[in-house]
């Protein structure tokens, strides 16, 4: 993607976006404990497979907990943010697409990819578009831990030079 005018928060605006581009996201995150009992209390989810670590040792075939699938779908999207749509996001229309093909636990390290897929201009508003985004997320090892299409409503770069 050629290299514009960021809005001041950091994000692209839609004409930014390049179908086919690809971007490494800098940020990395180790996974804690305190991530996946937060997360799933927060969330109200008594789900032993994240939250108990004597049912997992002993009736699991991991052996230990499991992160928490809905942090791991968030911190994968909120990974690529910084590099992406801080700022010129309008809004999320839905995410599809989403798997968890390998299990993340305790001390793994995320490391995040986005593909830009598609991206149109909206049909109702004329300040603003739709960007396709494919994430992928990697533990340390560089297995797939966690990938999802998000549909983006964006913002379109203002006239007049107010960024």
């Amino acid at each position: 993607m050629a290299e514009a005018a960021r809005h001041k928060r950091g994000g692209l605006y839609f004409e930014d976006f390049e179908i086919g581009a690809s971007i490494d996201h800098r940020l990395t995150r180790t996974v804690t404990q305190m991530d996946n009992m937060l997360f799933s209390n927060m969330t109200l989810n008594p789900q032993p497979l994240h939250i108990d670590a004597h049912f997992c040792a002993t009736e699991t075939e991991w052996g230990k907990p499991l992160m928490n699938s809905l942090f791991t779908l968030g911190l994968m999207i909120g990974i690529s943010v910084n590099d992406t749509t801080v700022g010129t996001t309008i809004g999320n229309l839905g995410m599809t697409d989403v798997t968890f093909p390998a299990p993340l636990f305790e001390g793994d390290t995320v490391n995040c990819v986005t593909e830009i897929v598609a991206k149109r201009e909206s049909r109702s508003r004329p300040d603003a578009g739709i960007v396709d985004f494919h994430h992928r997320a990697y533990k340390q090892d560089g297995t797939l831990v966690a990938q999802c299409r998000r549909q983006a409503f964006m913002k379109k770069r203002p006239t007049g030079g107010q960024a």
